[in-house]
């Protein structure tokens, strides 16, 4: 192949000068020039050629034409006429054919109608230039008729054009249509048939019997094979006529016509089999490639459907029955393809499902108003399917309608799932959450109840138990007579549980109040730190006697306002003092700090104290929760203390959180915002309060 791109133009060189010598020789004895010269080959050696060497071809070309005219016994002048026209006939028809859709190296394709139009344009508007040419080379050298002279050279170069061009061009690959049978018979009638039409000397018009022989073969054989064949019966014809045989025999007199156009007649023979073999063969290459991309497509479709096994995807015709049945719907309904092929889709679904869904779209109760609404549906629907068991299973389905290229409708698409197991889970879902939202409900009322009744109960005890205390009092301090040691301690025993009894019921009251009617209002803005000394001043005696504890408060020199209810707010104080105090064991350390950070008041008390678990720490702002080393040691609470603190913190807009390692101490965070207005200072001052 290397070798044939590098001797491509010398041999066509070659080709050229000896289809010149050919023209000569089938030349009529008077006439203007030589016969149908190969002007379609230099166009294409031109064409093919690099661009840096067209100069030099298009002089050798020149060369060769007038070389040529001249050995027919033609004047110089004349000569040169006929190189300069077949020059200008070349560029013409190379700067058009240059247009043509590129498919690589080369010339251009010659594959579609806007090639065919083009190659067209090229070898009328190239004909007409050398007509032109050597009509006006006729009247300036007063030989022959300048306007036969055109339109013979004309036409007869028209021929060369359309028979030669061609093979320089890319035409299509689509291969013989034919079987080798088939092509051994079209070529047995070329070679057998074709010549005896044309050696008929007393029919000239059998030689147009050859066209629909020549038409056959670019239907069914291979386009370089149809063009060849094209070309071997002009050559067959010219050589003929160079002879005096055929129909179209040289001596002009044979029809009594003029010298200059004797070559008409055998020119438009072969541009009438050109014009019929080369768009003829370009439409085959087109339908072939239309047929094999359809083909292609088909097969992709095909085992892109075939591959996909969950899927069910059922194609019918515009009547609805069955035409094509994947193995997916194989799968999923229990059918196979050839046990429902021509079957109406309906059979699919029970009277039941199909009312059943069209109720549920709002439409008739039949099949067919149905899909028309399924088609309309841009979401998958879902529908109850019949399989080959009798078993009915929810399908999500999509329908489309199918349609041809004019969008005349042709069938409906249908392309669904199995999702009866997935429904069957929404629905065991929706089912266990519709009685969750039940039971949340019931629990809400028992827990209204619940508080209700805590509520009550609590005001109801508050009373005798104050009652009690107060009587207790009264024999305490001797004022309803003395008391032997004895009975003293067991005053004193009943005192203490009945204030752990009211610290409880206040707590439960407390925790009521905050739950139900929130909090004090109208909120005031206050000093945080009057709070803080209120629950020390609360919190220290304890500390300083059952503890022995040191407690040390940090506060800042200004005032850390904040607004809200402060009867609360110092009872959250006290609920933090009072664990530090519990469970930090005696001697140990209780500190209290305060700051502003930013927009925020932070308070941190941190103990010294058993701590908390880590797994329990999630649980600590629970109502009722004890940590387990609170139990452990048997340290007295009601478990009530951060809850109550977290519910009144977060009802001022704050956050509180903890924490703790056990045996080493706990602290715990209260952040609450600012009054508005409050100004910042950084300064601290140390108090240090050692109960003792």
């Amino acid at each position: 192949m290397a070798g044939w791109v590098k001797f491509r133009l010398p041999l066509l060189f070659g080709l050229l000068v000896l289809s010149a010598a050919a023209a000569v020789f089938s030349a009529p004895d008077a006439g203007f020039i030589a016969g149908v010269w190969p002007v379609g080959l230099a166009t294409g050696m031109v064409l093919i050629a690099p661009r840096r060497q067209v100069p030099a071809l298009l002089a050798t070309i020149f060369v060769v034409a007038v070389v040529s005219v001249a050995l027919s016994a033609q004047p110089l002048d004349v000569s040169i006429g006929h190189g300069i026209a077949v020059i200008l006939e070349v560029c013409v028809a190379v700067l058009v054919l240059s247009r043509l859709s590129r498919t690589g190296e080369g010339g251009g394709s010659l594959r579609t109608d806007a090639d065919l139009r083009l190659w067209a344009i090229a070898c009328f508007a190239s004909a007409v230039v050398a007509g032109l040419a050597l009509a006006a080379t006729s009247a300036i050298t007063d030989v022959g008729r300048p306007g036969l002279t055109g339109l013979g050279v004309g036409i007869a170069h028209l021929a060369s054009q359309m028979l030669i061009t061609p093979f320089f061009l890319r035409l299509p690959d689509h291969g013989a249509v034919a079987r080798s049978g088939e092509r051994f018979i079209q070529w047995v009638v070329v070679l057998g048939i074709t010549p005896l039409l044309l050696l008929s000397p007393a029919a000239p018009g059998l030689i147009f019997m050859t066209i629909p022989i020549l038409a056959w073969g670019a239907l069914r054989i291979t386009p370089s094979e149809s063009l060849s064949q094209l070309v071997g019966v002009f050559m067959f014809a010219v050589v003929l006529s160079g002879l005096g045989r055929g129909p179209f025999p040289a001596d002009p007199r044979s029809f009594g016509v003029p010298a200059e156009i004797h070559g008409v007649l055998l020119s438009g023979f072969a541009i009438t089999c050109a014009i019929i073999v080369v768009p003829l063969l370009s439409r085959v290459g087109a339908y072939v490639g239309v047929a094999r991309a359809a083909d292609a497509e088909r097969y992709l479709v095909t085992n892109i459907v075939d591959s996909a096994t969950g899927v069910a995807i059922i194609v019918a015709d515009e009547a609805g029955r069955i035409v094509r049945f994947n193995p997916g719907a194989e799968r999923l309904l229990g059918y196979r393809a050839d046990e429902v092929m021509g079957e109406f889709t309906s059979f699919l679904h029970t009277e039941d499902a199909i009312a059943e869904k069209a109720a549920e779209l709002g439409v008739a109760p039949d099949y067919r108003s149905l899909i028309l609404t399924l088609v309309a549906e841009p979401e998958a629907a879902l529908i109850r399917v019949r399989r080959k068991d009798g078993v009915e299973r929810v399908h999500s389905v999509t329908v489309t309608q199918l349609t041809d290229a004019s969008g005349r409708p042709t069938g409906y698409l249908s392309t669904s799932e199995d999702v009866t197991d997935t429904v069957d889970v929404e629905e065991a879902l929706r089912a266990a959450l519709a009685a969750e939202q039940r039971a949340v409900e019931r629990l809400r009322e028992v827990d209204a109840v619940k508080d209700t009744f805590v509520s009550t109960v609590s005001h109801e005890l508050r009373t005798p138990l104050t009652s009690i205390l107060g009587y207790l009092e009264l024999l305490s301090d001797g004022s309803l007579g003395g008391l032997d040691p004895g009975q003293f301690d067991a005053l004193l025993r009943v005192t203490s549980n009945s204030h752990r009894l009211l610290s409880l019921i206040e707590d439960l009251l407390t925790l009521s109040t905050v739950a139900e009617h929130g909090m004090q209002e109208p909120w005031i803005a206050f000093d945080l730190r009057s709070a803080l000394e209120s629950a020390h001043a609360v919190v220290a005696p304890a500390c300083a006697t059952s503890r022995r504890a040191e407690l040390v408060m940090d506060l800042p020199e200004t005032e850390v306002r904040v607004e809200g209810d402060r009867e609360m707010l110092e009872r959250v104080v006290v609920n933090l003092l009072g664990n530090a105090v519990k469970f930090t064991p005696e001697l140990g350390s209780i500190h209290v700090e305060l700051e502003q950070v930013g927009a925020e008041a932070v308070l941190r008390v941190h103990d010294s104290g058993i701590g908390i678990p880590e797994d329990e720490q999630a649980e600590l702002f629970t109502r009722f929760f004890r940590s387990s080393l609170a139990r452990g040691q048997a340290i007295p609470g009601s478990g009530l203390g951060l809850s109550i603190s977290h519910s009144i913190v977060e009802r001022h807009g704050g956050s509180i959180g903890v924490r703790s390692v056990v045996g080493t101490g706990t602290t715990v965070e209260v952040r609450l915002p600012l009054s508005t207005g409050n100004v910042q200072d950084s300064t601290i001052v140390l108090l240090n309060d050692r109960a003792g």
